[in-house]
């Protein structure tokens, strides 16, 4: 039985740049678990194993790894910061007790700290705030600490402060402690003295101290009682009030420092042993039933208990599909038998393994409180709660924002579009914010991401991994048709060939239906006019005409049929005869009854800085978009519209733009709305020229 009080998980995430990859990298050399430290600007750091990510310097997957500091072990978590890949980032934080949030020193608080920080609040993760790059040129610790405080609402507690800044940076002063360390210019992490505060420093340093202690003193009442009468609090006290205090997200102890020239990091590892908490100390998940209902159980972080693990990852490798699970309580051993309580499916455990990026160390069980890779699993996926097959409960699933952007693709040779479905298939295993689907209409491939690159990225992969070249085309919009205008109409179908001919007559009424409720028939026929076991022809006749409307051969909807009466002939009428009769009856009639193009409107929700807010909803009135509400956060204002589908292609790309990249937008349909005329002429041309010369 491991000693939960001496696990960390902890996850690093910050703005595209901001230097995750590299800190990570620190935090291992220094830990011993690597021995030379890779570059991401070189493409060689350890977590940044995929092709993609060390071409562009940029992470594209969380990676995990696990290394030991202080006698405490940390499973570490290295997030994406690009905007496209947040979900990494949120499926991340889902299974992680604490955080280190990473600044730029000069970049500040940037729009993807925002994002990442508001997921942070939501998943009630406790942080650390680590401001890097203070070697860079316009580096500002004091800067940064204000935009945390403006922009993110947070209240950051400074614990070191630095000494220098951009070239003359040489190290950081411990306002708890009162000493500085400062490091020589080898560049080793390891080469530092602790010397007395510079002289410079020392009024700034004592000023820094009491607000800490007036800040932290507020977690204990007997303590800010003697510290009111004069009494200072040892160094330990306040270390257990910060403790406190930061795993009740009241604050955020803050540090400085440069991971690229090896400065600052090891307060960074001592703070995250002695501030963030263990798996215990973290509010337990609340069990929930198949509907999502909270049973009021918890998933207590004991091995004792009965199994409850959440898979928050999958990863398709050499070896096969790497299920990354987190275990909230009981144990896992290779060979167990357990329950996938979201297909109801029992799974076998073939191997369990300890990630180091992409090595691994086989373990035989894991408990409680693990962070761990599973091998062998088959239905398996992102948000599935494995638990103990006799004592059945679910931890609350993960939700994932719909995707904003799709396009069609297609493999240029025949020969690769089954092995583009089998590399399709896997790749949203992998990652759920990615969707594929066949259109109906057009039998094109359609790819749905969160952004222009999310989907660059994964033509990349289909490209390189899987060797597969494909066309990315246009998307095209899923248009419908509907009537305005009721029409009563006759129409008699008559065929005559040698023997028995065919014969139908029916009257009939088309009018426009209730919104929302598709094709409906009603036959009021009698006196035997029509026998009735001829209506179902009918009514089956008109139904798969409407998959095709006149206009644009869009399928139609909400529309009412009435067969009020007709004629029959005692030979030559069969169900065969109605059926044709009622296909006719329908390209007659149709165009009659004053048809409309009908285009998808989406529920729009665009999150905006203040300063933009008018930028924004003038650009969504000029897409045709009608507002719904304005709701004012700390860090922007959320706007709600609805806007045509056919309006928003291209609008991330925009809204970046407009807001200097710190917008945010997610969509998702909600209702069909007539087109204006102009939209809808242009759509009729292009779709008769597709036509044309498909």
């Amino acid at each position: 039985m491991t000693d939960l009080s001496g696990y960390r998980n902890i996850g690093i995430f910050a703005h595209v740049d901001a230097g995750k990859t590299t800190t990570t990298e620190r935090i291992l050399k220094l830990t011993g678990k690597i021995h030379k430290i890779g570059e991401v600007h070189d493409g060689a750091a350890t977590t940044d194993f995929m092709e993609q990510e060390q071409e562009r310097g940029i992470t594209i997957q969380s990676a995990a790894t696990s290394c030991f500091w202080a006698d405490h072990r940390l499973n570490i978590i290295d997030t994406p910061g690009h905007v496209d890949f947040t979900i990494e980032v949120y499926r991340s934080l889902k299974v992680l007790d604490g955080g280190v949030g990473v600044f730029c020193g000069s970049g500040g608080v940037e729009p993807q700290s925002e994002t990442n920080w508001r997921y942070a609040n939501d998943s009630e993760v406790a942080r650390l705030i680590f401001v890097n790059k203070l070697d860079r040129i316009g580096a500002d610790f004091y800067r940064v600490v204000e935009q945390i405080k403006d922009v993110l609402g947070a209240v950051p507690l400074v614990m070191t402060l630095p000494i220098g800044i951009e070239d003359d940076f040489i190290g950081i002063v411990d306002v708890l402690a009162q000493e500085a360390y400062v490091w020589d210019d080898s560049g080793q992490p390891e080469n530092y003295e602790i010397k007395e505060i510079p002289e410079d420093l020392v009024d700034r340093t004592a000023e820094y101290r009491e607000a800490l202690i007036e800040t932290a003193i507020e977690q204990d009442d007997d303590l800010m009682e003697a510290y009111l009468e004069g009494e200072e609090p040892s160094v330990e006290d306040l270390k257990r009030c910060i403790r406190k205090g930061t795993i009740a997200l009241d604050f955020f102890p803050t540090f400085c420092g440069s991971a690229f020239k090896n400065k600052g990091i090891q307060n960074v590892l001592n703070a995250v042993i002695d501030y963030l908490p263990n798996p215990t100390e973290v509010v337990p998940q609340p069990e929930v039933d198949i509907e999502g209902n909270e049973t009021g159980g918890k998933a207590l972080v004991d091995p004792d208990y009965p199994l409850r693990a959440l898979a928050f990852k999958i990863m398709d490798d050499r070896y096969g599909a790497l299920t990354f699970t987190r275990i909230y309580s009981g144990t896992l051993s290779k060979g167990d038998t357990v329950l996938n309580t979201f297909t109801g499916k029992t799974e076998r455990i073939g191997r369990i393994v300890e990630m180091h990026a992409d090595d691994r160390i086989e373990l035989d069980s894991a408990q409680a409180g693990d962070i761990v890779a599973l091998l062998g699993m088959k239905n398996t996926k992102t948000g599935h709660t494995l638990s103990d097959s006799t004592k059945v409960a679910t931890l609350e699933p993960m939700v994932f924002p719909d995707p904003v952007i799709s396009v069609a693709i297609a493999p240029i040779d025949k020969a690769g579009a089954e092995k583009m479905s089998i590399a399709l298939s896997k790749m949203i295993q992998e990652d759920p914010s990615f969707y594929v689907e066949t259109d109906d209409e057009s039998g094109e491939t359609i790819m749905k991401g969160m952004g222009e690159l999310h989907l660059d990225i994964k033509v990349d992969i289909l490209k390189r991994t899987h060797g597969i070249d494909v066309e990315v085309g246009k998307p095209q919009v899923a248009y419908r048709e509907t009537i305005t205008q009721r029409v009563e109409d006759t129409y008699i179908h008559k065929k005559q060939t040698g023997g028995a001919g065919q014969f139908a007559k029916i009257d009939y009424i088309i009018e426009p239906g209730e919104v929302g409720s598709g094709y409906e028939f009603e036959s009021v026929v009698s006196g035997g006019s029509v026998p009735r076991e001829f209506w179902p022809a009918v009514q089956k006749a008109f139904g798969f005409s409407m998959q095709e409307g006149t206009l644009a051969g869009f399928p139609l909807l909400d529309v009412k049929v009435t067969l009020v009466d007709g004629g029959y002939h005692p030979v030559d009428s069969s169900a065969i005869a109605y059926e044709l009769a009622a296909k006719a009856a329908y390209r007659q009639t149709v165009p009659k009854a004053a048809p409309q193009l009908l285009e998808p409107v989406m529920k729009v929700d665009v999150f905006t800085p203040d300063e933009q807010v008018g930028d924004v909803i003038g650009d969504l009135n000029r897409r045709r978009g009608m507002i719904k509400s304005q709701e004012a956060g700390t860090t922007g204002v959320r706007v709600k519209a609805d806007c045509p589908l056919g309006e928003m292609f291209g609008y991330i790309g925009d809204l970046r733009t407009m807001t200097s990249g710190r917008g945010q937008f997610s969509m998702e349909f909600s209702h069909y709305a007539p087109c204006p005329a102009n939209v809808a002429q242009e759509v009729i041309a292009e779709v008769r020229e597709r036509k044309a010369t498909a």
